[in-house]
């Protein structure tokens, strides 16, 4: 961050961050001015929202990052005349916590407001102009205790329910994760390879709204990140295609599988399930001793594997045949029916037909053991708009048709999954994909053994955890009952004191220990029953929390619907693209499903996204063991908050990575000791005549102006530093060698730079709104309005070239015609000597920027 050295003309007064810094806070501790929604505060509303922080430690550079970004855009709109919503709170339940307290013998409870008491403390010094009153903490049974209502609500509607199932296992955390929290078959909290575990759990039918959830990004076009988008697509991943119902022989339930290529069945050779499915285990019971044994043993090892290895193409194929048939209803042909790891137990049904010829992963499975193989589709048929594939020799010469090589998959290896004419198909032999998948579909319905249908990649949300720190679970388990809802009166239930518990990951929830809370009396007959010892997963607590800023302190609802309906949508999200998945899509879940049952009016919490980007040292991200670790409260104390907010605007656009490196947050410093001092410099009276002030600088200053809320509101921070600085530079450059520091234009540009410096170095800002004459607060301040006739262009420079060398510069109208502009360019004395007794031959007019003249002889 390159500035103009400072001339001792300059000085006035010593710029000194920490003493503007302690002088400023309790100022607006006392005046509150961003506390929103005042009575009788009849402004248009934003709500600016933050990603809350976890407080697993003081704040970092992340933090710094992220909330310098949503702070600037908070404080926009408050100059832009809106009652801005801006608040904070903590995500203060969770593992990190626990583990934390665990590992130091401390209790999580007090270790968690331990953090938040020191996160606290660096946000003030920090100052983003968040509403204060607001401020919420997950943990707080006042706040989970309508973690617990939203939970019994969806209980009511059947959303919430549970159901026995092979559930993905952290064995280091030792709870489950819905399929969200594995990342690359590890577990996105510990990195731990998760496996599979036989559980009964609670889950959340996410997959209801998987339609919603997946057409209702069409609103968010352009309003959200693409990235974004594209990942909430592909992981609701829907798929047309058709529900087959293949008959097993001596069962009498049909096994219904899905496909998205119905018009392959006839190539269906083969059955293949998930070894880890309840069908599986079924089949195999009524196998011999011997594939029993192999079964059991073939369960155990894939246990132990990570979907994603399962899923790998380039392992080899294992698996064992069950010793039963399947009936394909389109042929009646015996399909065998085989159990093997490439097949996931929640895919479609946890059972797929086997069309070897043309799918790689079933060619692999039919080449490793000696399945048949049938080609269905021929590849070179020609269809519209698909050109064949003509086979050539070793030339590029196209062979003979005696002459064609063999493309059957049984002998290539390669499976024919291009475009063609479906043969070897009855029926549908001769026709195109989309018309032979139609055709097939009718026939299934004709049958009574198939019907249209669509799959998800999207599965159920498993929010039961086997941890102490989290929300309890609201359901009494009664042996004669059943599952009995905890009645609303009742909420919450708290969680118990942690003092005498073991906290130890080992499988099991450690409330189930706390006999005293555990044992109650079942709300329906009154006899002894259990609390549900586990607690929700972390991931509810945020997917509402937007709502309950809007009345955090009502007791008697989550959130008042008055309030939802002047506040929401959120206006701007800010927040780290790491939550694309889990915490957007449970968040349009829970918004959808509180839209259904009547409490909010629309269906998307977030109307604009953005995503910052990393804070990282020397091109890798910071970590200890690297070495390369800046910490925020060691930089926040060297430079000062205005300083790194500064440096973080500066750095580039909010989504790239900053390298801090890179950046210089001394440079922001000299820049704003530099800004600080034209305050204390300017002579002139607030009421003074800006129209009497120097034009030229008045025309910087209008220009920002202008051009200020448009970078804004596009997040072009970093364009709105720079041309801070430009403006601070005119302004130093009017007071020692223009018009001077009592100069109307001066002030003028003191003022604005004031105003907008806000944005990014509040403390700044504010001490330089004094120092020109005002009362706090600068960040209230309305925005001035850009004086039109000010933006409008005096003059340009037009050149002018003499066979193609420049030979004069002519200060013109904006508006000048070519004609005109070509007449001054010929009476130029400089044009005239350069043509001297050459012949012009051509003349070439780009009004108003541009003359060129071509001359011979």
């Amino acid at each position: 961050m390159a500035h103009e050295q400072d001339t001792p003309q300059a000085e006035a007064g010593t710029y000194d961050f920490a003493t503007i810094q302690a002088k400023w806070l309790p100022v607006w501790e006392e005046l509150e001015p961003f506390r929103a929604a005042k009575p009788g505060d009849t402004r248009p509303r934003k709500y600016i929202l933050d990603m809350f922080p976890y407080p697993s430690g003081d704040l970092h550079m992340g933090h710094a990052e992220a909330f310098g970004f949503g702070d600037a855009a908070a404080r926009y709109w408050r100059h832009q005349g809106f009652d801005v919503l801006h608040p904070i709170g903590w995500d203060s339940f969770g593992l990190p916590a626990e583990n934390a307290a665990i590992k130091r013998g401390a209790d999580p409870k007090a270790w968690t407001y331990a953090n938040i008491e020191q996160q606290k403390r660096s946000f003030k010094q920090y100052a983003p102009s968040f509403d204060w009153t607001r401020e919420l903490h997950t943990s707080d049974p006042e706040y989970y205790k309508w973690n617990q209502w939203l939970f019994l609500k969806l209980y009511e509607k059947g959303i919430a329910y549970r159901k026995d199932g092979q559930v993905n296992w952290c064995p280091v955390d030792q709870t489950v994760l819905a399929n969200e929290q594995v990342v690359d078959g590890h577990c996105e909290r510990c990195g731990a390879v998760v496996t599979k575990k036989a559980l009964t759990q609670w889950y959340f039918r996410v997959t209801d709204y998987a339609d919603r959830l997946l057409d209702d990004l069409n609103q968010l076009e352009g309003k959200w990140p693409n990235k974004v988008l594209t990942m909430q697509r592909n992981w609701i991943g829907r798929s047309s295609g058709a529900d087959v119902d293949f008959a097993i022989e001596g069962r009498e339930q049909p096994v219904t599988v899905f496909t998205t290529r119905p018009d392959t069945l006839y190539g269906a050779t083969f059955m293949v399930v998930a070894p880890d499915s309840a069908l599986a285990e079924e089949l195999a019971a009524g196998a011999s001793e011997e594939v029993r044994a192999r079964f059991d043993e073939y369960l155990g090892s894939v246990r132990a594997e990570s979907d994603i290895d399962r899923l790998s193409t380039d392992r080899p194929k294992t698996g064992v045949f069950l010793e039963r048939y399947a009936v394909n209803p389109i042929n009646g042909e015996r399909l065998p029916i085989w159990a093997a790891d490439y097949v996931l137990a929640d895919y479609g049904h946890g059972a797929i037909m086997a069309v070897p010829a043309h799918d790689q992963r079933d060619l692999d499975f039919a080449r490793a053991f000696e399945l048949p193989v049938r080609v269905v589709v021929d590849t070179n048929a020609p269809v519209t708009g698909v050109i064949p594939v003509i086979p050539v020799d070793e030339h590029g010469v196209p062979l003979p048709m005696d002459d064609l090589p063999s493309l059957d998959p049984a002998g290539t290896g390669v499976a024919l999954a291009g475009e063609g004419r479906l043969t070897n198909s009855g029926p549908l032999n001769g026709l195109s994909k989309t018309n032979a998948i139609r055709r097939a579909i009718e026939i299934l319905e004709e049958r009574g053994v198939g019907r249209a249908a669509k799959n998800y990649r999207l599965r159920d949300w498993l929010i039961s955890r086997q941890r102490y720190w989290g929300t309890p679970i609201p359901i009494i388990h009664c042996e004669h009952c059943g599952e009995v809802a905890v009645p609303e009166a009742d909420l919450p239930v708290r969680l118990p004191d942690a003092a005498g518990l073991d906290l130890s990951p080992k499988g099991a929830s450690p409330l189930g220990a706390a006999e005293e809370w555990a044992r109650v009396t079942c709300p329906q007959c009154g006899r002894e029953a259990r609390r549900d010892s586990d607690t929700m997963d972390t991931f509810v607590d945020s997917s509402w929390y937007y709502l309950r800023y809007l009345n955090p302190n009502d007791d008697a609802r989550a959130f008042d619907p008055a309030e939802a309906e002047k506040w929401m949508p959120v206006d701007q999200y800010v927040g780290g693209v790491e939550h694309a998945i889990l915490h957007l899509l449970y968040s349009r879940f829970v918004t959808k499903v509180l839209f259904d049952l009547g409490y909010l009016g629309f269906t998307e919490p977030f109307t604009s996204l953005l995503n910052q980007g990393m804070v990282i040292m020397d091109g890798t991200k910071m970590s200890k063991s690297k070495g390369n670790l800046v910490e925020f409260a060691s930089e926040l104390s060297a430079h000062g908050a205005d300083a790194l907010r500064v440096t973080m605007a500066f750095a580039g656009p909010p989504e790239d990575d900053i390298d801090w490196a890179d950046v210089s947050p001394v440079g922001a410093a000299k820049f704003l000791a530099r800004a600080w001092r034209i305050s204390g410099e300017v002579t002139s009276s607030p009421d003074v005549e800006w129209k009497s002030g120097d034009r030229a600088l008045r025309r910087i200053t209008h220009r920002l102006l202008a051009d200020a809320p448009g970078l804004a509101e596009s997040f072009k921070f970093n364009v709105i530093v720079a041309r801070l600085m430009e403006l601070v530079n005119a302004t130093r450059k009017a007071i020692d060698s223009g018009p001077g520091a009592g100069d109307a234009a001066v002030r003028e540009a003191a003022e604005v730079t004031a105003m907008i410096l806000d944005l990014f170095a509040p403390y700044t800002a504010e001490d330089m709104w004094e120092r020109l004459g005002y009362e706090p607060t600068v960040a209230n301040v309305a925005w001035r309005k850009a004086d039109p006739a000010l933006l409008v262009e005096e003059s340009v420079t037009a050149i002018v070239q003499v066979d193609g060398k420049v030979r004069d510069r002519l200060e013109v109208s904006p508006k000048i015609g070519a004609d005109e502009l070509e007449s001054l360019a010929r009476a130029s004395a400089a044009v005239t000597r350069s043509v001297g007794e050459r012949e012009i031959v051509n003349v070439i007019v780009r009004a108003p920027k541009l003359v060129n003249i071509a001359t011979r002889g």
